[in-house]
C-alpha cells in the first residue's frame, strides 16, 4: 500500500511475491531501493494508521472467509478447490445451471 502511494504498487506487489518465502525488513527496504522509492515517504506510508486500518479489515475478511493463503479464488461466494481449467469450468457450469 505505500508503494501504491508513489505509484508502484504493482512493481512492488510482483517481486514481494517473486520472493515470498523469503520476506523480511531488509528484503521490503531492498525492494523500496530496487524501485527508486522515496525512502521517507515509503516509511511515513507504512505507518499510516488508515493504511494499517485497510490491511486490518482485509485480514478479518479473509479469516471470515476463511482465506489461508493466495491465490484463493471464489465463484459466485463459494471456494474453488480445484483451481484447474477443468475445475473452473466445472464450478462456472454449476452455479449457471442453479441460476436457470
Amino acid at each position: 500500500m505505500a508503494a501504491d502511494k508513489q505509484g508502484k504498487f504493482w512493481e512492488f506487489h510482483d517481486l514481494l511475491f517473486k520472493d515470498y518465502n523469503k520476506l523480511n525488513d531488509q528484503k521490503v527496504t531492498e525492494i523500496r531501493t530496487s524501485l527508486t522509492l522515496d525512502a521517507d515517504q515509503f516509511q511515513r506510508e507504512m505507518l499510516d494508521p488508515a493504511i494499517k486500518s485497510q490491511i486490518d479489515a482485509d485480514l478479518r475478511n479473509g479469516k471470515s472467509a476463511v482465506v489461508r493463503g493466495t491465490p484463493t479464488v471464489f465463484i459466485n461466494g463459494k471456494r474453488l478447490r480445484d483451481r484447474s481449467l477443468k475445475g473452473f469450468r466445472q464450478q462456472i457450469n454449476q452455479e449457471l445451471t442453479q441460476l436457470k
